[in-house]
């Protein structure tokens, strides 16, 4: 056996057609031929002695070797993306790329505005948004896949240790009510009506239906009380639906601000009861982190808080030094 005994091309083809389902997928998606795909796997297979498929059915079936391989050719190629941003990081933010990640409603409400104001600063490097669950995304902080990420759930347990996690600011989940609903004509609402409602809610295992819940529990309210007569899975239709009448529901503050101004939606005051969440910025300590995350950390995330701090102070160093950020706990707003 070389001492290498795939190449690169190879590993992309191979997680090409993991993701794909089907050689001739794959060769699409990598604008090649199938049986340049199917030739590119028989030498690989050839060069390790051990099968990568199981050819018996309709769609690909890797083996137990072949997914061995996957799971260490996702490490290479993301290794070898990061090694090609450091390089591009020498032209100091004339180009690069800027991977973000986010939990939903985060990602659909707070992180554009960032980047408008981080791409009219720095207009030469490219920007993604990943948008997906809290416990995906802190993975792909985790894997080198995306950069830093603003999440509003807790890091899973397994990657507490991996990751940075520092508090960024108090998201206040408001109460919000059709306009002409009896209660939108009192200046605040007494716990008790909460049990009167009917209400629009996320599924009962997203996070923000999590925190919503132990926010209530702690203020004495129970959630399970409370009449869920409808689960929606986004945000806009929850909104959609509470406007149309048809129940109350908890939503970011963020995500209701056209609304409020437009007086299409009537956010209810609960006395003595605020609902809150803490967002928080995670990045991953032993990972390169680019001038562009940088910038994004020093100069952009600061201003959405108000408070001028650096939310991302230290980094990987070069040598492979690498030096660990401290939390500290931050009692801002989103503006």
């Amino acid at each position: 056996m070389p001492d290498i005994p795939f190449t690169l091309d190879q590993l992309r083809i191979l997680k090409a057609i993991s993701a794909e389902g089907s050689f001739k997928r794959a060769a699409d998606s990598l604008y090649v031929s199938q049986p340049a795909v199917s030739l590119q796997v028989q030498n690989l297979e050839k060069q390790l002695d051990v099968p990568l498929f199981d050819r018996g059915g309709r769609r690909a079936q890797m083996t137990e070797a072949g997914y061995l391989l996957l799971s260490y050719g996702e490490k290479i190629l993301s290794l070898c993306q990061e090694t090609c941003r450091a390089i591009d990081d020498l032209q100091n933010l004339q180009g690069g790329t800027l991977i973000v990640g986010a939990s939903q409603t985060t990602g659909t409400y707070l992180l554009p505005r960032m980047i408008g104001v981080f791409r009219q600063q720095y207009p030469d490097v490219s920007v993604q948004l990943q948008v997906h669950s809290t416990r995906r995304t802190s993975w792909s902080v985790a894997n080198g896949q995306v950069d830093l990420a603003i999440i509003g759930g807790e890091v899973p347990t397994e990657l507490q240790e991996t990751l940075n996690v520092k508090p960024y600011a108090e998201d206040e989940l408001a109460l919000i009510l059709p306009v002409l609903h009896p209660l939108a004509k009192v200046e605040t609402i007494q716990k008790d009506d909460l049990y009167k409602l009917q209400f629009i809610a996320l599924d009962s295992q997203s996070t923000i239906r999590k925190v919503i819940d132990q926010v209530l529990a702690r203020w004495e309210i129970d959630p399970k009380r409370l009449k869920v007569e409808m689960e929606l899975n986004s945000i806009e239709a929850i909104k959609n639906a509470v406007q149309s009448g048809l129940g109350a529901a908890f939503v970011s503050i963020s995500a209701i601000e056209k609304e409020l101004q437009m007086g299409i939606l009537h956010r209810a005051r609960i006395n003595e009861v605020v609902v809150k969440r803490t967002l928080s910025v995670i990045v991953n300590p032993n990972r390169y982190r680019s001038k562009a995350a940088e910038a994004f950390c020093e100069d952009i995330l600061p201003q959405f808080t108000g408070n001028g701090k650096s939310f991302c102070t230290e980094s990987v160093v070069s040598e492979r030094g690498v030096k660990n950020v401290n939390s500290a706990t931050q009692n801002s707003t989103m503006s």
